[in-house]
């Protein structure tokens, strides 16, 4: 018996990336451990999330974080430890969902972040993401992007 594996609810993605970029902040500001983390968001801000695809994306974010900021570091404009904590935290986890979730579209991890980046961020710091983001889309996911520029051309 085979079973069809069902579309991801857009708003619970969306709730779950919230989630990812406070627990990132919180992470990164009180050097909370990854199981600390869970067990807290999965009390108070996963409701109705995907708790799965937060799971996922927090533990290699944490798990790999030294990866994430090599890969990051060539697109910045200034070292990784001057970004502010949410900067920081947003193109970790973005830098996951580009290099590790192919499942989700690269422009929807570009907006989903750059949005968050808007709501959590300071004042102009969404510009700064969308331009990293855009450079490391064009690098982990070329062929996609190459796609998107070809049929928007048309």
């Amino acid at each position: 018996m085979s079973q069809t594996k069902s579309k991801p609810n857009i708003w619970a993605r969306r709730k779950a990336r919230r989630a990812l970029v406070q627990a990132a902040y919180q992470w990164q500001f009180a050097n909370s451990d990854l199981a600390q983390l869970q067990t807290e968001f999965a009390e108070r801000a996963l409701d109705k999330a995907d708790d799965e695809f937060f799971a996922d994306i927090l533990a290699r974010m944490i798990n790999h974080s030294d990866e994430l900021d090599a890969m990051l570091a060539p697109l910045l404009d200034r070292p990784i430890e001057q970004l502010d904590l949410v900067e920081r935290g947003v193109l970790r986890l973005a830098a996951v969902e580009l290099s590790e979730r192919i499942d989700v579209p690269y422009r929807v991890v570009i907006d989903e972040y750059v949005e968050l980046t808007k709501l959590f961020g300071s004042e102009d710091a969404h510009k700064f993401v969308n331009g990293v983001l855009d450079k490391l889309s064009a690098q982990q996911r070329h062929l996609e992007v190459n796609a998107h520029r070809e049929y928007r051309r048309e």
